[in-house]
């Protein structure tokens, strides 16, 4: 778990505005859960047998005997949260959220054991038309952000019935292969065989390809939900593959699945995914609901963004205001308000503080500033405020106080 420190927090900030805008467009509603929750929370959705709940969770117990764990994904909070508050009774909703995960994992590049995450989740839709909004929006995102080190995979998981058959298949085949599984695979063989095939050990390779592949065993609704899909993303001009041993890791999607994957982060190169989970309302006790969603990880795609080297927006100071004397701190606070008040979106970086003019000056300048306003003695005589260029070699000029607004508009192209 690490911090992330001030000189971190514009890409962050860069980020997240991003997205937010980018949902606002698709007029998604933003929601909030709680980082704690029952621990049988997600043994029910993500599923007693895979690594998050049987490794990974950070999982304690109250002082009411009962067990909590700090959540390692939102989507099964974000359906919880949607059932108990009455959000799903003959409604569709588009929902986000935002925040802190925690999964006990390894450390490495663009991975965390708290780690933070934007999910989407969708639900009341049933028709390929809502994944395929939710796969354009991802991709909005990364044009907005300048990221093109981006591909997309995209399989279908079809019905649960299919998939139970598919899981059989599985079974039988692996069993037969078992002295070439590795260890994981081979706890996994009975528990979750569909994540075998998900294996990253480069000495399995070749037993998994070898595996029968789902697209046999696909329900008709399923196939004609996802060429539909991929009908749609191909008017949209977007770009990707069918990969047929995409599986995702949580027991609880069904159709379809999709990652966005980047070659840029070596390992760790998935940075969005999600799928439909059209059973997990039901499975929750409420009534049956389709759902997608999706989730991104925030430290990759952060890691992205700085390998590019994507340009950050200008967050230093407009003007830094100074006075020279401690008399004059009243009005120079009065004026940095006024300024705020009548320029919005102005930043005014008051000088805190005592110090010689040289000192503030040289802080000014430090700041980034593009200019010095300065308040000293001559400026009370005369209700004026003196300004001084630091970005171009100007000379410097008094105004009246009451011109300064009217005059920072002009001179920073402010609104």
């Amino acid at each position: 778990m690490n911090d992330i420190l001030p000189a971190q927090t514009p890409r962050w900030q860069q980020l997240e505005s991003s997205m937010r805008e980018v949902l606002q467009a698709y007029c998604y509603d933003e929601i909030r859960m709680p980082i704690v929750e029952s621990t049988r929370l997600f043994k029910r959705s993500i599923g007693e047998a895979t690594d998050i709940v049987e490794k990974e969770m950070y999982t304690f117990t109250d002082r009411n005997q009962d067990s909590l764990s700090l959540r390692p994904e939102g989507t099964a909070s974000c359906v919880r949260a949607a059932l108990q508050n009455g959000l799903l009774h003959n409604q569709v909703q588009r929902l986000w959220y935002m925040g802190p995960m925690f999964r006990h994992e390894r450390p490495q590049k663009g991975r965390y054991r708290q780690f933070h995450q934007i999910g989407v989740e969708a639900f009341g839709m049933q028709g390929p038309d809502i994944d395929a909004e939710m796969i354009l929006m991802t991709a909005r995102l990364w044009q907005k952000l300048g990221l093109t080190d981006l591909r997309l995979e995209i399989n279908s998981l079809g019905s649960a019935e299919a998939r139970g058959v598919y899981r059989d298949k599985l079974v039988e085949y692996f069993s037969a292969h078992q002295d070439q599984l590795d260890e994981d695979s081979q706890r996994r063989l009975t528990r979750n065989p569909l994540r075998i095939l998900d294996s990253k050990n480069p000495d399995m390779q070749a037993v998994i390809s070898q595996a029968p592949e789902f697209a046999e065993y696909l329900d008709q609704e399923s196939a004609d939900h996802f060429a539909q899909l991929l009908g749609l993303l191909d008017t949209a001009g977007i770009d990707y593959t069918v990969n047929p041993r995409l599986v995702r890791g949580l027991d609880y999607y069904c159709k379809t699945v999709f990652e966005w994957i980047t070659d840029s982060l070596g390992a760790q190169g998935t940075v969005c995914a999600g799928g439909r989970y059209d059973g997990m309302v039901e499975h929750f006790g409420g009534k049956p609901t389709p759902a997608v969603g999706f989730a991104m990880g925030l430290e990759r795609l952060i890691a992205m963004l700085e390998e590019a080297d994507i340009a950050l927006p200008d967050s230093a100071p407009d003007v830094y205001l100074m006075c020279m004397q401690a008399q004059d701190m009243n009005t120079a606070m009065q004026i940095a308000e006024n300024l705020r008040n009548d320029i919005p979106g102005l930043r005014v970086l008051q000088h805190c503080g005592a110090g010689s003019f040289k000192s503030q000056i040289k802080k000014a300048d430090k700041s980034g500033a593009t200019l010095a306003l300065l308040l000293g003695e001559t400026e009370r005589q005369n209700n004026s405020i003196s300004i001084k260029h630091l970005r171009e070699q100007q000379d410097q000029i008094e105004i009246p106080q009451t011109d300064l607004s009217s005059y920072l508009k002009k001179a920073l192209q402010k609104a």
